[in-house]
């Protein structure tokens, strides 16, 4: 499919969610570019010490107003061992996949071998499980696919694919970290990469029916409420912030 670009799949998959592994393993032999399962790091195995180490509030401006759950922390640190694996590996671009995703469209292999062909080092393309919220100039039209740059990326994990140059900014720029790792990922003044969003929609999101995502956690209806009044100052900010970023680049 791919003649110029070596490009590999990752599947992060939490081996103790027992459930959701015959997902991860359809997930990789759907693929259309060779794929490996990467076992998640567990964040309930982390000690006291290893989260003090690694999860520093309020590190980051705008401030971070939660506090990060271990499996949140987990999740992160996975991204960052599917971030080395490209490095690893000496891929191009790695594709990295949470196991709650499935393939929703017969266009995906064309969309992904788009995003592939024309990705550049320092780019993570984004393939979004909706198209809500993602506003943006088109940065580049491949055939009937378009890479939009969004003023505020998504929120999500669910698929990216990294350039290689990407993925070591952002190993770089996360030795610590304040906040989940979707939304370090919109910062792109703290890692520099040049994040991206691919249109059509070509995957969706099945967790909720196969075993539950294993990073949403309960939370009381006051912890709710404040999530959703703090919520969109902090969006607002992040994306006044990247305008900033972007402006400067282009100087």
């Amino acid at each position: 499919m791919v003649d110029d670009m070596t490009a590999k799949a990752y599947v992060v998959h939490l081996t103790r969610a027992r459930s959701r592994r015959p997902l991860a393993l359809a997930l990789a032999e759907s693929l259309p570019i060779p794929t490996s399962i990467l076992a998640a790091v567990d964040g309930k195995t982390l000690s006291a010490a290893e989260m003090r180490r690694l999860f520093l509030p309020r590190m980051h401006s705008p401030r971070y107003p939660f506090r990060l759950s271990d499996t949140e922390i987990g999740c992160f640190l996975s991204h960052r061992k599917a971030w080395q694996s490209i490095l690893t590996d000496g891929c191009d671009a790695g594709l990295v996949v949470e196991d709650d995703v499935c393939l929703a469209s017969d266009r995906f292999a064309d969309v992904l071998a788009a995003a592939i062909n024309s990705i550049r080092p320092d780019e993570y393309v984004r393939f979004p499980v909706r198209e809500r919220g993602e506003l943006g100039a088109v940065a580049r039209s491949v055939g009937n696919v378009t890479l939009l740059e969004p003023r505020l990326p998504g929120l999500g994990m669910q698929m990216q694919l990294i350039g290689r140059e990407a993925a070591r900014m952002l190993l770089e720029a996360t030795a610590t970290f304040d906040r989940p790792v979707d939304s370090l990922v919109q910062m792109q003044w703290i890692h520099s990469a040049r994040v991206l969003s691919a249109r059509p929609i070509v995957v969706r999101e099945v967790g909720r029916t196969n075993g539950g995502s294993t990073v949403q956690q309960k939370a009381g209806i006051l912890s709710k409420m404040s999530h959703e009044l703090q919520r969109p100052l902090l969006r607002l900010s992040i994306r006044l912030a990247n305008d900033r970023w972007r402006r400067r680049t282009a100087a």
